[in-house]
Parts: structure tokens; C-alpha cells; sequence
């Protein structure tokens, strides 16, 4: 398969060649056509699929330079995310023979430079975060009745940050009739009053990840086994040559307090959450890329919107709540076919949380730390079965529950008697079972 079957006008061709396509991800090969031909869409697919340049290229495919309106409107949940869209929007019309404007708004930005910029000309391409865009539609400075396509990019983002009211907002100010590309990477419940109230049969393009984890990640769990989190994480810190480490952890505070103690320890980290300003972020963000850190420390929404070349190491100091964002951690590593190591590190009391993750199909390797290296230990769910406590029907169960009332003089003593015979009993069917097969 090739791009040139899409019949993309040269200059997108010549932006596909050097950024290295070869040929359509499966996403793209399921969704170019379709949008070419006009219909709606909800796309779901896992991080790291192409997703961005399926919407991106037939759109712009479509753009008539000559129009002085917008053509496209694309949402994206945090400012990251937009940046990255309009980084790669930008890119591929770098050679498009007539100027294919793009902006891109979000908040944090100077608004009044971006409404007076509005009164001279309209961008064919908007591309930002739901609030300020609806925030230059409201000023009727964005002038969107003209747009032919909207796109809803990271939906179920967008549903957890709270923006779908201003994606609600704006989708009913644009043109009754037009072409609506809803992507995300789940499409939760919550998500459908919208798709519904928008989208009139939909294609519906659902791409289950054939693995869940990439091949290329080495995903281990080490317990903590009592010790502090701080000291375990240190010593994982040492461990072999490590490009880029993104640590994560569920709230603002317990990555902040990560922080402070790495910086205590003599290890200079990047900060990313929720209460880092849109300045800050961008000036931390182009520190990283500089090679001005190693290790960043994030939250889930701070990180999912990010884009950083090389992240050699994944490390939860915890576990998500959601065990979809676990996904979205351990994807940041392994990319471009290169190897990658998740680390994950649990304490007793999190072994529900563990299991919730391996029951979407994920699996850990089990290892400790050894004269400064990850040793496999044996197969964890294997471990877990030798370690089990020997089960008990329900019938002895319920004189358990009994005991526990008190009944009569000697009546423990007894039902301790009944149980030890019953586990004598089970044990004698056991083997008589094995002898048999």
C-alpha cells in the first residue's frame, strides 16, 4: 500500500516522503477513504496508531486556499495535544503552492492579539482547546458557520478534563450539514448523548490493539515489600543508562512531593501537572527537549497530551486508579520500534489493583533488585497459586461464621475438630484424583 492511491495533492506527498512514511498505519488505511468520501466518523484506536495524520491529511487534501473562511474546526483537549496537531497540520502544508492558514488557540495565550489578527483574515484550519475556541466564536471574531468538517480529537480526554459542554457549544454553532471525525482512544458511555445528538450513522471504525502492550516493552512489577517507595525508586533510578525516565503518579500533590525528594536526593527532574501554568509548561517542555533534564514527573492528564522523543524508562511509583491510563503510561516508551522498559512498583496492599490491570490482558514480569540490576523471579501468577491459602467449602465456612457467635461451652473446640477432618477429607479426595489422571 501507498499514500499515492489517495490521489493527495504533490505537495502533501512531498511533506509524507520526508517525514519518513512509508505506508498507511491500518488506521489510516481504514479512515483516509472514508473521510475522502465525506461521511462521518468515530475512530477508535490505541495511542501511537497515526491517528493524528488519518484526519489530518484528507483534510487538507480538501482545503480550497483560494477562500478567505474557515474550512476546518479541530478540538483537542489540552494545550499540548493542540500544539502537536498544529505542529503536524503545519508541517505537512509547508509546500502547498498557495498559503493553507492554520492557527492554532488555546488558552493561556494572548487573546487580544489573536482577535485582532482575526479582524484581517480567517485561518482555514482552527485548530485549539474547546475554551478559548468558543471564546473567539463567542467575540464573533471566529467566524465557523463557514466550516465544512469538525473534529472532536481525543474525546474521552475531553469527556474526564470537563470540556465536552464547550465541544457541545461549539458544534451547535457550526452548519447543520457537515462532516463530523469524533477519535478516541474508548468511547465511554457518557460519550454517547453527544455522538447521538450529532452524528446521523456514523462509520464507526473500531481498531482493537492486537497487543495491548507493545513487543518492545519489557513491563516489570517489583514489590516494595514494606520499604519506602522513595528508597525503591531510587534504587531503580541507578539502573543501567536510562535516555528519559517519565515517573507518574495519580495527584498533583504526590508528584510534587516525588519531586522534592528526587531534588533532595540530587536528581534534577521536570514537573508536569494540572497547576503548571500554560508559559511554565511550554518553557519546562522545551527544556526537556533541549536534553536539560532526564527525569519528568507527571500526572496522567498533565502527561497524556505530551510528545517526547526517546522515553527509555516508564516508572508508576502508583498505580492508576483507572486502568486505562495504565495503558497510556506504559505507551510512551517502546515507540518507533525501539526498546523500552516499564517499571511498576507495588505495595502489599495494592494487589487488587494489580490484578485489575492483568485482567485487560496485561502481563508483568516479576522481578527484585540485585547488586544493581532487575532479576526475573518466577512466574508471578504461578507464585501466586503456591501462596494461596488452602480453600475450605462453604459448608465449613458457615460453621466459621457460627463460631464467631458464641453458641455453647465447647463449641470451638469442637467445630476446630470438624474443620482439621474436613481438610483431612479434601486432601484424601485430592489425591486420589491425581492417582486417577
Amino acid at each position: 500500500m501507498s499514500f499515492k492511491q489517495y490521489n493527495l495533492q504533490p505537495f502533501l506527498l512531498e511533506a509524507i516522503e520526508e517525514l519518513g512514511f512509508r505506508q498507511p498505519t491500518e488506521i489510516q488505511a481504514r479512515i483516509i477513504p472514508i473521510i475522502q468520501s465525506k461521511k462521518s466518523v468515530v475512530g477508535r484506536s490505541q495511542t501511537g496508531s497515526g491517528k493524528s495524520h488519518s484526519f489530518l491529511l484528507p483534510i487538507i487534501n480538501n482545503v480550497d486556499a483560494t477562500k478567505d473562511e474557515v474550512q476546518v474546526v479541530i478540538t483537542s483537549p489540552s494545550r499540548e495535544l493542540a500544539e502537536q496537531l498544529y505542529q503536524a497540520a503545519t508541517q505537512l502544508v509547508e509546500k502547498a503552492p498557495q498559503e493553507i492558514r492554520i492557527s492554532n488557540y488555546v488558552g493561556g495565550t494572548d487573546k487580544k492579539r489573536q482577535l485582532s489578527k482575526l479582524g484581517n483574515n480567517q485561518p482555514h484550519v482552527v485548530i485549539g482547546t474547546p475554551g478559548r475556541i468558543l471564546d473567539l466564536i463567542t467575540e464573533n471574531a471566529l467566524k465557523v458557520y463557514t466550516a465544512k468538517a469538525f473534529v472532536v480529537d481525543e474525546a474521552d480526554m475531553t469527556l474526564d478534563m470537563g470540556f465536552l459542554f464547550e465541544v457541545d457549544q461549539i458544534a451547535g454553532r457550526l452548519p447543520k450539514h457537515l462532516q463530523m471525525l469524533v477519535f478516541s482512544a474508548t468511547i465511554p458511555t457518557k460519550l454517547q448523548p453527544f455522538l447521538k445528538k450529532y452524528m446521523d450513522n456514523p462509520i464507526v471504525v473500531n481498531l482493537e490493539p492486537q497487543r495491548v502492550i507493545a513487543d518492545t516493552i519489557d513491563n516489570y512489577l517489583l514489590a516494595t515489600k514494606g520499604n519506602e517507595k522513595m528508597d525503591v525508586l531510587v534504587n531503580v533510578l541507578q539502573i543501567g543508562q536510562q535516555y528519559f525516565t517519565l515517573i507518574f503518579a495519580n495527584t498533583k500533590q504526590k508528584v510534587n512531593e516525588i519531586a522534592s525528594e528526587l531534588q533532595t536526593r540530587g536528581y534534577e527532574c521536570a514537573v508536569l501537572h494540572g497547576d503548571i501554568q500554560a508559559r511554565e509548561r511550554k518553557r519546562i517542555m522545551r527544556r526537556v527537549h533541549n536534553g536539560e533534564f532526564q527525569i519528568m514527573v507527571a500526572t496522567d492528564l498533565a502527561a497524556r497530551g505530551i510528545d517526547i522523543e526517546g522515553v527509555s524508562h516508564v516508572i508508576n511509583v502508583e498505580i492508576p486508579k483507572e486502568t486505562e491510563f495504565f495503558v497510556h503510561r506504559i505507551g510512551r516508551t517502546g515507540r518507533n520500534n525501539l526498546k523500552g522498559t516499564a517499571i511498576t512498583l507495588y505495595g502489599p496492599d495494592e494487589e487488587k489493583q494489580v490484578q485489575a490491570i492483568e485482567s485487560m490482558g496485561i502481563d508483568f514480569q516479576l522481578v527484585r533488585l540485585k547488586d544493581g540490576s532487575f532479576v526475573e523471579v518466577e512466574d508471578r501468577k504461578r507464585k501466586m497459586e503456591k501462596n494461596a491459602p488452602e480453600e475450605v467449602d462453604a459448608r465449613i465456612r458457615g460453621m466459621v461464621q457460627k463460631a464467631k457467635k458464641n453458641i455453647k461451652p465447647g463449641y470451638k473446640r469442637k467445630l476446630n475438630e470438624k474443620i482439621k477432618k474436613q481438610v483431612r477429607k479434601n486432601r484424601g479426595a485430592d489425591g486420589n484424583r491425581k492417582k486417577k489422571h
